[in-house]
């Protein structure tokens, strides 16, 4: 039996990790599955464990007021010796670009532990953006034995970086999570997606708006707002704004958006109010990684508000597309969607490149053989 040790600590992580613990739960006899989440985040990380029933083994709980990365990473490393020495795993299992998922890879490094890193191979080639998830993604793959690539040209890029290890494609688990969620949603609600459904007028076009992005703070979010505020002055959208909990964020678009007409600025939502609204929407505006992989699946256009990703397929699929934090883009842009009923549907209906919803199987059946 190989001893599993899944190790994550924000949302986002959670989110994507979620489908696979309950699988290889499914296969008692071939694995012992152990869960260690660090509570990088802490209530939003709590609120997916809930959704998707997950009791952790092992919680560290390192979410301290204003941290920073230097105590962060010497936290998760030095908390996750005792864990490694008392579980004893075989493999542990990362997901993404966290700090989360760095200072793991090297803990497991460091224990002799063999790293299975997921959604692995994603790049900019630009240290400084995503920061510092470019840099966690670099370490994280030099510290992987088995990679498990969403797509083929994620492969690509290992295989030029010439890393160590086995190489796997196998599709991004954040699908699998949400053809799970909109499952359960169907028979599901909760205070949240009331709220949802009494605050917001849905006879409107719905227009999802996140951004958290260092890179995006200061004059980036301006640009963003000043756009938002123009797009609101057609009285057929609203435009809905669950706001990041960072002061860098929370300082302007409180000081510009606040009490504007069309814009509703809200509370950041857990994940099943969240996706019920993404399904929901017309448009999302967003600065995240992850919904440029579930947006498409639900067949949601994407302007992404940064100058690089390192998703690369969904702009080449057309599922997605750059406009920075350049007012007059995401302007221009946002109103073509609107207006343009071919230009929305191309993007609608184009194949999602990062999963059909059966990642989850195609890892469990590798860590089988």
């Amino acid at each position: 039996m190989k001893k599993l040790l899944l190790i994550f600590g924000t949302r986002p992580e959670a989110i994507k990790m979620a489908p696979l613990i309950k699988e290889f739960q499914k296969h008692p006899t071939e694995f012992e599955t152990c869960v260690c989440v660090t509570a990088q985040h802490r209530q939003m990380l709590d609120q997916v464990l809930n959704f998707f029933e997950i009791i952790p083994d092992y919680d560290l709980n390192l979410m301290r007021p204003g941290q920073n990365l230097f105590q962060l990473t010497a936290d998760i490393i030095t908390g996750l010796k005792p864990v490694l020495d008392d579980f004893k795993p075989d493999y542990t299992f990362v997901h993404g670009d966290t700090t989360t998922s760095m200072a793991s890879a090297l803990a497991s490094f460091y224990a002799g532990v063999k790293v299975c890193h997921i959604e692995a191979g994603l790049r900019t080639y630009n240290k400084q953006a995503p920061f510092p998830e470019e840099i966690n993604r670099q370490i994280t793959g030099r510290l992987t034995d088995i990679h498990f690539t969403p797509t083929p040209a994620a492969k690509n890029n290992l295989l030029s970086e010439k890393v160590a290890g086995h190489i796997e494609v196998s599709g991004n688990t954040v699908i699998d999570a949400l053809l799970f969620a909109v499952d359960k949603l169907k028979n599901y609600s909760d205070k949240e997606i009331e709220m949802l459904k009494n605050t917001l007028d849905f006879s409107k076009r719905i227009i999802l708006i996140t951004g958290h992005r260092r890179e995006n703070f200061g004059d980036g979010f301006v640009h963003i707002c000043e756009a938002l505020l123009e797009i609101a002055a057609d009285p057929e959208v609203e435009i809905v704004y669950p706001v990041h909990l960072n002061p860098q964020v929370q300082d302007p678009v409180n000081r510009l958006l606040k009490g504007k007409s069309n814009i509703r600025l809200i509370k950041p939502l857990a994940y099943p109010a969240f996706v019920r609204l993404m399904n929901q929407s017309c448009i999302i505006l967003t600065d995240s990684g992850g919904i440029q992989e579930e947006a498409p699946s639900l067949g949601k256009p994407v302007l992404v508000m940064r100058e690089t990703t390192e998703r690369p397929e969904a702009v080449e699929a057309g599922t997605v597309k750059l406009v920075g934090t350049d007012k007059e883009k995401i302007i221009s842009e946002t109103k073509r969607l609107l207006n343009d009923k071919d230009y929305y549907n191309a993007m609608q209906k184009t194949h999602n490149p990062y999963g059909d919803g059966l990642a989850v199987r195609r890892i469990v059946e590798t860590m089988k053989k």
